[in-house]
């Protein structure tokens, strides 16, 4: 079958890789009819982690189900299913606890301590799905099952990452109806980030980023206040918009935050030398008020072959903790639990409540995914979520 292969920093290519097999009574097969390339993978794709080359990309999966494992009981050939992007079993304390994103059981090998995912590097033994098939672990608790037919089929495709992870973070700072927020980076995630705070009933909305056409995606589906830290301190320019500072905060960006007091050639294009691990952690802190909370929802790593500086290699940050003491913040991370949602989330698409399609820039055959990794990679004008047809 064909499948994205990833070569090498800065390379993928579609190959022909051989197809999954039923491996355990609780597996299933299916056929993908949409996949999507994810931020994260571009974590990979740059050479910022060590994947090694061959492993098959791809954590955002839906599907018809084509075979099932003797011991699966709930799923038949044809159903229609979105996977999350964890892998779990089910049963663990974790599991059991809904902390699906924390499986103990799904990643013996992996260099992840809990956690087991698609096509990720230390997350696990599973090939991803950006493939025309994919085998589905513990597929009766993994798979969320979906109208027959291709209605819905882009918003769908979301609820296996992103959609999620955006609420997430709205859910991890804790915020309430009514209640102003500030979300940090208007891509896939960010945008979600703002879309649920809508759809939550935030007060305020402010969207942090520089590209424009995302800025004006949040404010056209999500009522957000555009900032575009390339024109000021985005702190500043939040706190001057609301009138002092904000309730909650999520951070949508991750370890690869640009920091705007560096200098640019080019404010257009992006630059990893303009990088800073810390900058977003700590322009939260100065933009939400004593005593709010704050949902880090974007990527941090252990370990990073390319930052900017030696402590940031070994994951370490340098954040403005004594301010956060100060003002009495609390904060949570970590990476979405997917299935605490995506069934709630999948009723809002089904009953028009939410469609969050409009994320979805390009759709396009996986034979174009080479050039649609270095678009997305290079931050393009005009490409925010790019979803893949086998």
């Amino acid at each position: 079958m064909k499948a994205v292969v990833y070569q090498g920093e800065h390379e993928v290519a579609v190959e022909e890789v051989d197809e999954p097999k039923i491996e355990n009574p609780n597996d299933a097969v299916i056929d993908i009819t949409t996949t999507a390339i994810c931020g994260s993978d571009l974590h990979m794709y740059e050479g910022r982690t060590d994947a090694d080359p061959g492993i098959v990309f791809g954590h955002e999966n839906m599907g018809i189900v084509e075979e099932v494992g003797d011991g699966v009981t709930t799923l038949s050939e044809g159903d229609r299913i979105v996977l999350p992007f964890n892998v779990a079993c089910g049963f663990c304390r974790n599991c059991e606890a809904g902390y699906t994103g924390f499986c103990i059981n799904v990643n013996k090998t992996g260099s992840v301590p809990a956690g087991g995912a698609y096509g990720y590097v230390g997350m696990g033994p599973y090939q991803g799905g950006q493939a025309e098939k994919l085998r589905v672990p513990f597929a009766d608790f993994n798979a969320l099952q979906l109208p027959e037919g291709d209605e819905h089929e882009n918003s769908f495709a979301l609820l296996a990452d992103i959609f999620p992870t955006g609420w997430h973070g709205t859910r991890l700072a804790d915020l309430q109806p009514g209640e102003s927020v500030v979300v940090f980076g208007a891509g896939p995630v960010g945008l979600m980030a703002a879309y649920s705070a809508k759809l939550q009933g935030a007060a305020e909305i402010y969207s942090v980023d520089r590209v424009p056409s995302r800025l004006d995606l949040a404010s056209e589906y999500c009522d957000a206040t555009p900032i575009n830290f390339e024109e000021g301190d985005p702190a500043e320019q939040v706190r001057n918009a609301h009138g002092g500072e904000v309730d909650k905060g999520v951070d949508a960006v991750g370890y690869q935050a640009i920091d705007p007091a560096t200098e640019a050639q080019d404010k257009d294009e992006y630059s990893p030398a303009r990088e800073n691990p810390a900058v977003v952690l700590n322009q939260l802190i100065d933009t939400v008020r004593p005593t709010g909370r704050l949902g880090i929802v974007g990527l941090y790593v252990p370990s990073d072959p390319g930052a900017p500086d030696e402590m940031s290699a070994a994951g370490r940050l340098g954040i403005d903790f004594g301010k956060l003491f100060e003002k009495g913040q609390r904060l949570g991370t970590g990476q979405c639990d997917v299935k605490r949602y995506n069934r709630r989330l999948r009723d809002m698409i089904i009953e028009g409540r939410a469609d969050p399609s409009f994320l979805v820039s390009h759709r396009v055959n996986i034979e174009d995914a080479p050039e649609m990794y270095e678009a997305f990679d290079n931050r393009e004008e005009g490409v925010t979520k790019v979803l893949l047809e086998p």
